[in-house]
């Protein structure tokens, strides 16, 4: 049996589901070429602004979790910033992409201050490049806050849904909204979002944390001139909170889902779109691994359909939504397959002669 990868979200055809996520690994035009070069699906470029001169980053700027067993990356934490360059430097690599891969899917990711007018410039000069879709960046969980940048405007509801208009006043192409999940319900700004008119949702973006400890220096890492600050946690001890916040949002909201959080393998994506995600973004797993790591994402998956039989990836978005409820309808349905139980059979079989073992056994409350 043959298996079909592509997947059509917003109307655009993505020749398999797996995007590179904003950040490193899509920092300028030659990387993202050679990204298209080795069977990507997407690329969704690193978040630019109108002005880069205010983003300043750090080194170092990364910090890595690992396993005390084996010494194995499960998490990593980064406080880089957006893009810092010039915004005209990356409209002329958008089109010249465009250009050089007009069958490939680039998602330009765009952030802005509170500032309607700024929203609308960067939206105008950045679709006229060719880009397929944008996705607002309303989520960086450390980045600018003194702007009110990232997550300290994501986190607001009406906030996300006033500039989520702005946008879709003048864009003419499909709109993505990155979601924080620093959050306590991830559905409320999500909800929100779509109501501003966004054609998708994005998520997660990283969780908001602090590595560890230098046992050396006893200062919190990584240590940027003997301080530092909580930075966006990543990398596969994410992917658990990741799914439940996707399965949220997916089951909140009707719009297509690209889910995001600890993805390394083909099996991580498929549970991923099995919760909902029409499309799934890798970023920390190619810093770690690299470019080419998806060539094993793209068999894994295969090897996933084909053994359940999905001749497309639209054949098993949001199949497993349906398994999730309440915890009351846990406990009532486990008392319903007890009583069941209970009636079947033969009661000579129920009652063998230890009377208080065998009442306990068929009691609701004991």
């Amino acid at each position: 049996m043959a298996v079909d990868l592509s997947v059509v979200v917003n109307g655009i055809t993505f020749e398999n589901p797996f995007l590179l996520a904003s950040g490193p690994p899509g920092t300028n035009a030659k990387v993202i070429a050679k990204s298209f070069d080795l069977g990507w699906g997407g690329v969704v470029c690193k978040t630019i602004s109108l002005d880069s001169s205010k983003v300043v980053n750090t080194a170092p700027r990364y910090g890595k979790f690992k396993s005390r067993d084996t010494g194995e990356v499960v998490g990593f934490e980064n406080i880089e910033l957006i893009s810092d360059r010039p915004f005209d430097t990356w409209l002329d690599e958008l089109r010249q992409l465009k250009k050089n891969y007009p069958k490939k899917i680039l998602v330009a990711s765009i952030m802005e201050e509170g500032n309607r007018a700024a929203w609308h410039e960067i939206v105008k000069r950045t679709q006229e490049t060719g880009v397929d879709a944008f996705e607002m960046n309303l989520s960086c969980p450390h980045g600018l806050p003194e702007r009110k940048m990232g997550m300290a405007m994501g986190e607001d509801p009406e906030r996300v849904r006033e500039v989520v208009g702005w946008v879709k006043e003048v864009s003419r192409i499909p709109v993505w909204a990155k979601m924080t999940p620093n959050v306590g319900n991830p559905a409320e700004p999500a909800r929100a979002a779509v109501e501003g008119g966004a054609d998708g949702i994005s998520a997660i973006n990283t969780i908001l944390s602090v590595v560890g400890i230098d046992p050396k220096t006893l200062r919190p890492q990584p240590t940027v001139e003997g301080l530092t600050v909580p930075g966006g946690y990543s990398g596969q001890a994410v992917r658990p909170i990741a799914l439940r916040q996707v399965m949220e949002i997916a089951r909140a909201t009707k719009v297509p889902v690209s889910g995001m959080g600890g993805i390394e393998t083909g099996w991580d994506a498929a549970q991923f779109i099995l919760l909902g995600s029409h499309t799934v973004q890798v970023c920390t797993g190619a810093m770690l691994r690299g470019y080419d790591m998806v060539s094993e994402l793209k068999q894994g998956l295969e090897a996933f359909m084909l053994e359940h039989k999905f001749e497309s990836v639209s054949q098993f978005i949001g199949k497993s939504l349906g398994y999730f409820s309440t915890h009351a309808d846990l406990v009532e349905r486990q008392r319903q397959a007890k009583v069941e139980k209970a009636g079947k059979g033969s009661r000579d079989n129920e009652w063998k002669g230890e009377i208080a073992k065998e009442t306990d056994a068929l009691t609701a409350n004991r």
